[in-house]
């Protein structure tokens, strides 16, 4: 396999600039340790698992890389900063699980605090007694937030969030190919790798980034469909039959659920569905949420939820997480043989 080189593949010791999203009810051990094993970097979404949870995630992970209890676990954990900081001490157990696993990376985000989970991973690290740096990982859909990621709390690697993605993010984000150029322009010399994320699915888009100057991508959307993801068939049947116009961003979800702790500005990008005109026709809150949970129930199409990013009509069938990574890397070798075929000499 030809190898791409550059301050992100060699940071991780990895040959494809790609990483499987942390997605919380989607991503967990066996989808991370594959994207891992397949040349990629994996996360599981932790989202909103117990610590009980989280490590059960680490072992299926440990166990499908043959790794043994004190080995370095190649992939992440992501939190949500909110999540952390509705019980700080229970936040100490949920981060010291992946901590104690010699996770590779923690990805944070969403928070009003994430400052202070950072320093906590460093102090960890720090006091820890071991030769091991825990990679931070910092979404971010701004230059004020990249400037303050990089200065004030030196994370290793930013992922710049685009308006496409999938998921929860900054309702006023740009497009991706706005945010990425005005990222990389207050970007130091010596800074952080630069990540993109929203709306990616294929190889060609991965090229087209690399090209802008970002040092790799996160997918999201693509890896829900894979036989990994812990989306279920009916979810992953409403990602293969949806198209460029069926995603919209929208809370409905957040308030028929009751996840509505997010920070200021945050909502999500999902498949419109009855849920959401509900929500957008006035129904009451509380009749929104006796319908949804029938409806997550019963597998109901019309009202359950399914987070999609606008790539999601490029993707058209559900397969192994390693195929994905490997027909990923093997079509943006092509897209980047392409355009290094442009110049003259």
């Amino acid at each position: 396999m030809s190898k791409i080189h550059n301050a992100f593949t060699v940071l991780m010791g990895i040959p494809t600039p790609v990483v499987a999203a942390p997605m919380a009810g989607a991503s967990g051990g066996a989808l991370a340790a594959q994207a891992s094993a397949a040349g990629a970097f994996g996360f599981i979404g932790a989202g909103y698992l117990t610590s009980t949870g989280i490590q059960e995630e680490l072992s299926i992970a440990r166990a499908q890389l043959h790794l043994s209890e004190t080995d370095t676990l190649p992939i992440g954990v992501g939190y949500l900063g909110w999540q952390l900081e509705k019980d700080p001490s229970s936040a100490i157990d949920l981060l010291n699980v992946a901590l104690s696993n010699r996770v590779r990376a923690i990805w944070l985000a969403f928070g009003n605090n994430i400052g202070r989970w950072i320093e906590y991973v460093r102090s960890y690290d720090a006091s820890s007694g071991r030769n091991h740096k825990t990679l931070i990982f910092l979404p971010i859909s701004s230059v004020d937030a990249a400037l303050t990621a990089i200065h004030d709390w030196k994370v290793d690697i930013l992922v710049a969030q685009g308006s496409e993605s999938g998921g929860h993010g900054y309702r006023v984000a740009p497009p991706l190919l706005t945010l990425v150029p005005a990222v990389l322009a207050v970007l130091p010399k010596e800074g952080p790798p630069l990540l993109a994320a929203g709306g990616l699915s294929t190889g060609g888009h991965i090229a087209s980034l690399l090209t802008l100057g970002t040092s790799g991508v996160v997918l999201g959307t693509r890896f829900l469909m894979t036989k990994e993801s812990f989306y279920n068939e009916v979810q992953k049947k409403m990602l293969v039959a949806a198209n460029a116009s069926s995603t919209v961003r929208t809370m409905s979800f957040d308030l028929a659920r009751g996840t509505l702790d997010w920070p200021e500005g945050i909502d999500g990008r999902a498949i419109y569905n009855r849920t959401v005109k509900d929500i957008d026709d006035g129904v009451d809150v509380e009749i929104v949420r006796e319908n949804w949970d029938k409806a997550r129930q019963n597998g109901d199409a019309d009202r359950i939820l399914v987070w999609a990013g606008t790539g999601v009509e490029l993707i058209t069938e559900i397969q192994s997480t390693q195929d994905v990574v490997w027909e990923l890397h093997a079509d943006m070798m092509k897209y980047l043989s392409l355009v290094s075929a442009l110049i003259a000499t």
